[in-house]
């Protein structure tokens, strides 16, 4: 039988709340100076984005109950969480203040709760832009629901390897008499970690498709115009290149029909 995995702090010895409060504040303090013109709009490599605040929201996180594993992270994993960094940001560009929420919470300083879940976000973003034609505002939600469904399929494909890997990870993990003690838990950890990330990315297309859905709706009550028809186009496509990745079977190490820890709010 599959054990099932603590729901505390998976590392040894579990990090005093003054130390995670006090990494919490020097990271709020930091994520002003973070520069956002990385690859696909990601922050760039830094010293706050690749020393302090990994180890920071390692920090928070555990210092939450959530799974928080101190194992490196492989090629695949850390890829995963930069495909999933787009999907977790807010889709309009204009929410500056949402989108340092967002960034604090991709790196588990703060946690997922702290995200906006009002699907009227991405309307009043995309109306309060000025625009030459109202063709301009459908043309831009449309391009905006594309760009999304290019993405869904490597992130999908990513999510795989790394679901397919853990799975070897915990088959060892559980049958080797050579792993250590100290290493089991810790993988098991990495596995809750990588499927939360997955269930997140999916709640948050869901999140952004119901977005999409109520700016396109309240753009035909504003200014009907043939354009809808284009961007109505681009939401179901996106919808249905999102189903494949939700439905994905994933290892439930978390227990069968549960949700995983990580990420809870």
């Amino acid at each position: 039988m599959r054990r099932r995995l603590p729901d505390e702090t998976l590392r040894a010895g579990p990090p005093s709340l003054t130390v995670a409060a006090l990494a919490l504040t020097s990271a709020l303090a930091l994520a002003a100076c973070t520069a956002t013109d990385g690859d696909l709009g990601r922050p760039r490599p830094t010293v706050w984005s690749q020393l302090i605040a990994p180890e920071s929201g390692f920090l928070a996180a555990a210092a939450r109950g959530e799974a928080a594993s101190y194992f490196r992270l492989t090629d695949d994993e850390e890829q995963l969480r930069d495909r999933a960094w787009r999907f977790i940001m807010p889709g309009s560009p204009h929410s500056v203040f949402q989108g340092e929420i967002s960034n604090l919470a991709h790196t588990r300083i703060l946690p997922v709760a702290a995200q906006s879940t009002d699907v009227s976000d991405y309307f009043r973003g995309l109306t309060s832009m000025s625009f030459a034609s109202q063709a301009s505002r459908y043309n831009r939600l449309a391009e905006d629901a594309n760009a999304d469904r290019l993405l869904v399929g490597p992130f999908r494909a990513n999510a795989m390897r790394v679901v397919t890997m853990d799975r070897v990870r915990m088959r060892t993990a559980e049958a080797s008499p050579d792993v250590v003690p100290g290493k089991q838990e810790p993988a098991m950890a990495r596995v809750i970690e990588n499927e939360g990330l997955i269930y997140w990315v999916c709640e948050r297309l869901d999140f952004r498709i119901r977005s999409y859905r109520y700016a396109l709706t309240n753009l035909v009550v504003e200014m009907p115009s043939r354009e809808a028809v284009r961007a109505e186009r681009a939401i179901m496509a996106l919808a249905a290149e999102s189903a494949p990745l939700c439905q994905m079977p994933l290892n439930g190490a978390f227990g069968e029909g549960k949700r995983p820890v990580v990420y809870k709010g």
